[in-house]
Protein backbone atom coordinates (compact mmCIF):
# COMPACT_ATOMS: atom_id res chain seq x y z
CA UNK A 1 0.00 0.00 0.00
CA UNK A 2 1.57 3.57 -1.05
CA UNK A 3 1.64 6.61 0.90
CA UNK A 4 0.60 8.13 -2.13
CA UNK A 5 -0.20 12.03 -2.15
CA UNK A 6 -0.84 14.16 -4.95
CA UNK A 7 1.28 17.12 -6.59
CA UNK A 8 -1.32 18.04 -8.84
CA UNK A 9 -3.03 21.39 -8.82
CA UNK A 10 -6.08 19.99 -9.96
CA UNK A 11 -7.00 17.21 -7.33
CA UNK A 12 -7.93 13.66 -8.25
CA UNK A 13 -11.05 12.35 -7.93
CA UNK A 14 -10.64 10.00 -5.15
CA UNK A 15 -11.55 6.91 -7.11
CA UNK A 16 -8.50 7.60 -8.91
CA UNK A 17 -6.45 8.23 -5.50
CA UNK A 18 -7.31 5.10 -4.32
CA UNK A 19 -6.26 3.27 -7.23
CA UNK A 20 -2.58 4.85 -6.41
CA UNK A 21 -2.47 4.17 -3.12
CA UNK A 22 -3.09 0.25 -3.90
CA UNK A 23 0.16 -0.27 -5.50
CA UNK A 24 1.03 -3.82 -5.35
CA UNK A 25 4.47 -5.18 -4.50
CA UNK A 26 6.91 -6.41 -7.03
CA UNK A 27 5.95 -9.89 -7.92
CA UNK A 28 2.04 -8.98 -7.04
CA UNK A 29 1.25 -7.73 -10.38
CA UNK A 30 3.31 -4.44 -10.26
CA UNK A 31 3.37 -4.10 -13.76
CA UNK A 32 0.07 -5.18 -14.54
CA UNK A 33 -0.90 -2.28 -11.73
CA UNK A 34 0.95 0.19 -13.74
CA UNK A 35 -0.92 0.09 -17.00
CA UNK A 36 -4.52 0.12 -15.13
CA UNK A 37 -3.67 3.16 -13.19
CA UNK A 38 -1.92 5.05 -15.97
CA UNK A 39 -5.95 4.46 -17.93
CA UNK A 40 -7.57 5.39 -14.64
CA UNK A 41 -5.61 8.72 -14.77
CA UNK A 42 -6.07 9.02 -18.22
CA UNK A 43 -9.69 8.53 -17.83
CA UNK A 44 -9.25 11.05 -15.25
CA UNK A 45 -8.52 13.60 -17.57
CA UNK A 46 -4.78 13.64 -16.99
CA UNK A 47 -2.30 13.83 -19.78
CA UNK A 48 1.34 11.93 -20.06
CA UNK A 49 2.94 13.99 -17.93
CA UNK A 50 0.68 14.22 -15.30
CA UNK A 51 0.73 10.31 -15.64
CA UNK A 52 4.43 9.51 -15.80
CA UNK A 53 4.69 12.17 -12.61
CA UNK A 54 2.42 10.58 -10.51
CA UNK A 55 3.20 6.91 -11.01
CA UNK A 56 6.83 7.69 -10.08
CA UNK A 57 5.37 9.70 -6.73
CA UNK A 58 3.02 6.57 -5.83
CA UNK A 59 6.21 3.49 -6.75
CA UNK A 60 8.35 5.34 -5.04
CA UNK A 61 10.37 2.97 -3.15
CA UNK A 62 8.98 0.25 -5.77
CA UNK A 63 12.10 -1.55 -7.75
CA UNK A 64 10.73 -0.26 -11.28
CA UNK A 65 12.47 -1.22 -13.93
CA UNK A 66 14.05 1.52 -16.51
CA UNK A 67 11.15 2.46 -18.69
CA UNK A 68 8.32 0.72 -16.82
CA UNK A 69 6.24 4.00 -16.52
CA UNK A 70 6.51 4.96 -19.95
CA UNK A 71 5.77 1.98 -21.64
CA UNK A 72 2.40 1.98 -19.07
CA UNK A 73 1.72 5.06 -20.34
CA UNK A 74 2.03 4.61 -24.04
CA UNK A 75 -0.01 1.59 -23.52
CA UNK A 76 -2.59 3.40 -21.69
CA UNK A 77 -3.22 5.78 -25.20
CA UNK A 78 -3.44 2.94 -27.14
CA UNK A 79 -5.79 1.32 -25.03
CA UNK A 80 -7.88 4.72 -24.91
CA UNK A 81 -7.54 5.54 -28.70
CA UNK A 82 -8.93 2.04 -29.56
CA UNK A 83 -12.02 2.15 -26.98
CA UNK A 84 -10.47 -0.77 -24.72
CA UNK A 85 -10.34 -2.98 -27.63
CA UNK A 86 -6.31 -3.39 -26.70
CA UNK A 87 -7.33 -4.51 -23.19
CA UNK A 88 -4.98 -3.97 -20.55
CA UNK A 89 -2.95 -6.66 -18.60
CA UNK A 90 -4.61 -6.57 -15.60
CA UNK A 91 -8.23 -7.32 -17.42
CA UNK A 92 -6.11 -10.23 -19.09
CA UNK A 93 -7.43 -12.81 -16.70
CA UNK A 94 -10.11 -14.11 -14.53
CA UNK A 95 -11.10 -12.98 -11.34
CA UNK A 96 -10.38 -15.71 -8.33
CA UNK A 97 -13.39 -17.54 -7.83
CA UNK A 98 -13.48 -18.10 -4.20
CA UNK A 99 -16.79 -20.25 -4.79
CA UNK A 100 -15.57 -22.59 -7.41
CA UNK A 101 -12.06 -23.12 -5.78
CA UNK A 102 -14.08 -24.56 -2.50
CA UNK A 103 -16.45 -26.34 -4.72
CA UNK A 104 -13.26 -28.49 -6.01
CA UNK A 105 -11.55 -28.88 -2.68
CA UNK A 106 -14.66 -30.46 -1.37
CA UNK A 107 -14.71 -32.48 -3.86
CA UNK A 108 -11.29 -33.60 -3.11
CA UNK A 109 -12.71 -34.98 0.03
CA UNK A 110 -8.83 -34.08 2.12
CA UNK A 111 -6.41 -35.04 -1.03
CA UNK A 112 -3.60 -32.84 0.50
CA UNK A 113 0.60 -32.56 -0.01
CA UNK A 114 1.33 -35.67 1.53
CA UNK A 115 -1.08 -37.58 -1.05
CA UNK A 116 0.22 -35.52 -4.04
CA UNK A 117 3.87 -36.96 -2.99
CA UNK A 118 2.75 -40.60 -2.53
CA UNK A 119 1.32 -39.94 -5.72
CA UNK A 120 4.66 -39.47 -7.50
CA UNK A 121 6.37 -41.69 -10.14
CA UNK A 122 9.77 -41.12 -9.04
CA UNK A 123 10.27 -40.53 -5.55
CA UNK A 124 12.60 -37.49 -4.90
CA UNK A 125 13.82 -38.57 -1.86
CA UNK A 126 17.59 -38.73 -2.10
CA UNK A 127 20.38 -37.13 0.26
CA UNK A 128 21.66 -35.47 -2.59
CA UNK A 129 20.05 -32.96 -4.65
CA UNK A 130 17.71 -34.07 -7.24
CA UNK A 131 18.18 -30.73 -9.53
CA UNK A 132 20.76 -32.42 -12.10
CA UNK A 133 18.32 -35.30 -12.92
CA UNK A 134 15.17 -33.32 -12.89
CA UNK A 135 16.56 -30.53 -15.52
CA UNK A 136 18.02 -33.22 -17.52
CA UNK A 137 14.64 -34.82 -17.94
CA UNK A 138 12.89 -31.54 -18.53
CA UNK A 139 15.01 -30.17 -21.17
CA UNK A 140 16.76 -33.20 -23.11
CA UNK A 141 20.09 -32.69 -24.80
CA UNK A 142 22.31 -29.38 -24.61
CA UNK A 143 19.71 -26.90 -25.16
CA UNK A 144 20.10 -23.25 -23.99
CA UNK A 145 18.96 -22.63 -20.67
CA UNK A 146 18.50 -18.85 -18.65
CA UNK A 147 19.11 -19.68 -14.68
CA UNK A 148 20.24 -17.24 -11.64
CA UNK A 149 21.03 -16.97 -8.48
CA UNK A 150 19.10 -13.99 -8.22
CA UNK A 151 16.80 -12.41 -9.75
CA UNK A 152 18.76 -9.75 -11.42
CA UNK A 153 21.95 -12.19 -12.30
CA UNK A 154 20.29 -14.16 -14.90
CA UNK A 155 22.37 -15.89 -17.02
CA UNK A 156 22.22 -17.74 -21.16
CA UNK A 157 24.47 -20.54 -22.09
CA UNK A 158 23.89 -24.39 -23.13
CA UNK A 159 23.02 -26.62 -20.68
CA UNK A 160 26.36 -28.38 -19.98
CA UNK A 161 27.68 -25.45 -18.44
CA UNK A 162 26.09 -25.21 -15.83
CA UNK A 163 26.27 -29.29 -15.07
CA UNK A 164 27.01 -30.13 -11.48
CA UNK A 165 26.38 -26.41 -10.30
CA UNK A 166 22.32 -25.92 -10.59
CA UNK A 167 21.41 -27.16 -7.40
CA UNK A 168 23.09 -23.70 -6.06
CA UNK A 169 20.81 -21.92 -7.59
CA UNK A 170 17.06 -20.67 -7.03
CA UNK A 171 15.76 -19.86 -10.37
CA UNK A 172 15.21 -20.91 -13.98
CA UNK A 173 13.13 -19.58 -17.05
CA UNK A 174 10.73 -23.18 -17.49
CA UNK A 175 11.64 -23.25 -21.49
CA UNK A 176 14.77 -23.36 -23.60
CA UNK A 177 16.07 -19.98 -24.84
CA UNK A 178 16.35 -19.66 -28.21
CA UNK A 179 19.62 -17.32 -27.95
CA UNK A 180 22.04 -16.07 -25.81
CA UNK A 181 20.46 -12.62 -26.23
CA UNK A 182 17.59 -10.85 -26.97
CA UNK A 183 16.19 -7.04 -27.26
CA UNK A 184 14.42 -6.31 -24.53
CA UNK A 185 11.51 -3.74 -24.62
CA UNK A 186 13.83 -0.77 -24.30
CA UNK A 187 16.07 -1.93 -27.04
CA UNK A 188 18.75 -3.29 -25.44
CA UNK A 189 20.49 -6.48 -24.70
CA UNK A 190 19.33 -8.91 -22.90
CA UNK A 191 20.35 -12.40 -21.56
CA UNK A 192 16.92 -12.83 -20.63
CA UNK A 193 13.87 -11.01 -22.13
CA UNK A 194 11.02 -12.59 -24.61
CA UNK A 195 12.89 -12.02 -27.94
CA UNK A 196 15.29 -14.51 -26.62
CA UNK A 197 12.89 -17.21 -25.16
CA UNK A 198 11.85 -19.77 -27.14
CA UNK A 199 8.41 -21.39 -27.72
CA UNK A 200 6.84 -22.60 -24.18
CA UNK A 201 7.41 -25.96 -22.98
CA UNK A 202 5.81 -25.75 -19.44
CA UNK A 203 3.33 -23.25 -17.29
CA UNK A 204 4.08 -23.10 -13.83
CA UNK A 205 0.86 -22.37 -11.91
CA UNK A 206 2.20 -21.06 -8.34
CA UNK A 207 -0.10 -20.79 -5.33
CA UNK A 208 0.62 -18.18 -2.38
CA UNK A 209 -2.76 -18.82 -1.12
CA UNK A 210 -4.53 -21.18 1.36
CA UNK A 211 -2.29 -24.21 3.10
CA UNK A 212 -0.62 -26.69 1.64
CA UNK A 213 -3.06 -29.11 1.41
CA UNK A 214 -5.14 -27.01 -0.37
CA UNK A 215 -2.98 -25.94 -2.75
CA UNK A 216 -2.10 -29.48 -3.91
CA UNK A 217 -5.76 -30.72 -4.04
CA UNK A 218 -6.14 -27.52 -6.39
CA UNK A 219 -2.95 -29.11 -8.52
CA UNK A 220 -4.07 -32.46 -8.79
CA UNK A 221 -7.54 -31.22 -9.71
CA UNK A 222 -5.61 -29.31 -12.57
CA UNK A 223 -3.81 -32.52 -13.33
CA UNK A 224 -6.81 -33.52 -14.69
CA UNK A 225 -7.17 -31.20 -17.32
CA UNK A 226 -3.21 -31.10 -18.71
CA UNK A 227 -0.35 -33.21 -17.79
CA UNK A 228 1.72 -32.64 -14.27
CA UNK A 229 5.22 -33.39 -14.18
CA UNK A 230 6.54 -31.39 -11.11
CA UNK A 231 5.47 -29.68 -7.74
CA UNK A 232 8.18 -27.78 -6.52
CA UNK A 233 7.84 -26.36 -2.56
CA UNK A 234 9.17 -23.02 -2.80
CA UNK A 235 11.06 -23.47 0.32
CA UNK A 236 8.54 -20.98 1.76
CA UNK A 237 5.33 -20.50 1.63
CA UNK A 238 3.57 -21.94 -2.21
CA UNK A 239 3.71 -25.23 -4.28
CA UNK A 240 4.75 -24.49 -8.34
CA UNK A 241 2.94 -27.37 -10.47
CA UNK A 242 4.77 -27.41 -13.95
CA UNK A 243 2.31 -28.49 -16.54
CA UNK A 244 3.37 -29.75 -19.86
CA UNK A 245 2.46 -27.47 -22.93
CA UNK A 246 4.86 -28.39 -25.53
CA UNK A 247 3.33 -28.05 -29.37
CA UNK A 248 0.20 -26.68 -27.62
CA UNK A 249 -1.26 -23.66 -29.12
CA UNK A 250 -1.44 -20.63 -27.23
CA UNK A 251 -5.12 -20.61 -27.30
CA UNK A 252 -5.57 -23.88 -25.75
CA UNK A 253 -2.23 -22.66 -22.95
CA UNK A 254 -4.42 -19.87 -22.10
CA UNK A 255 -8.03 -21.67 -21.95
CA UNK A 256 -5.68 -23.53 -18.98
CA UNK A 257 -3.48 -20.72 -17.58
CA UNK A 258 -6.91 -18.84 -16.94
CA UNK A 259 -8.44 -21.70 -15.16
CA UNK A 260 -5.43 -22.04 -12.68
CA UNK A 261 -5.71 -18.49 -12.17
CA UNK A 262 -9.34 -18.43 -11.76
CA UNK A 263 -8.36 -20.85 -9.24
CA UNK A 264 -5.70 -18.77 -7.44
CA UNK A 265 -2.61 -18.98 -9.33
CA UNK A 266 -0.09 -16.17 -9.76
CA UNK A 267 -0.83 -14.57 -13.65
CA UNK A 268 2.80 -13.69 -13.70
CA UNK A 269 4.11 -16.45 -14.54
CA UNK A 270 2.01 -16.52 -17.99
CA UNK A 271 5.20 -14.83 -18.94
CA UNK A 272 7.65 -17.00 -21.21
CA UNK A 273 10.93 -15.23 -19.72
CA UNK A 274 9.28 -15.29 -16.20
CA UNK A 275 11.93 -17.08 -13.53
CA UNK A 276 10.49 -19.60 -11.25
CA UNK A 277 11.71 -21.64 -8.53
CA UNK A 278 14.71 -24.17 -9.25
CA UNK A 279 13.69 -27.70 -8.96
CA UNK A 280 15.78 -28.88 -5.62
CA UNK A 281 17.74 -25.69 -6.12
CA UNK A 282 18.60 -23.56 -3.19
CA UNK A 283 16.83 -20.67 -1.15
CA UNK A 284 19.12 -18.44 0.63
CA UNK A 285 16.78 -16.40 2.28
CA UNK A 286 14.70 -19.56 3.69
CA UNK A 287 18.42 -21.27 4.12
CA UNK A 288 16.75 -24.27 2.90
CA UNK A 289 15.97 -26.21 -0.94
CA UNK A 290 13.36 -26.12 -2.96
CA UNK A 291 12.54 -29.53 -2.69
CA UNK A 292 9.85 -31.40 -5.39
CA UNK A 293 7.12 -33.41 -3.64
CA UNK A 294 6.10 -34.58 -7.16
CA UNK A 295 7.97 -35.72 -10.42
CA UNK A 296 6.67 -37.50 -13.19
CA UNK A 297 9.57 -37.56 -15.83
CA UNK A 298 7.73 -39.70 -18.26
CA UNK A 299 5.72 -37.10 -19.35
CA UNK A 300 7.94 -35.38 -20.95
CA UNK A 301 9.16 -38.08 -23.49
Amino acid sequence: MSNYTTTLEKPLPPWAVDILRAVPARGGGLNRWLMSAAVALRAAGRDRHDIERELSIATAGEPIRAGEIRRAVERSAEYVRTGGRHTPPAARWPERDEQARARILAEAEGYGAADLHADSPYQCVADEPMTEKIIDALFPGDPLLCVAAEKTQAVTRPRKSFRGRLSELQFIVPSAMSAPTGLNQNGHQSTRCLNNTGPRQYLIVEQDAGPFDEQAAILAHLATRAPLVLVVFSAKKSLHGWFACRGANEATQKQFFSAAVRLGADPATWTRCQLVRMPDGYRPDAKARQSVLYFAPEVVK
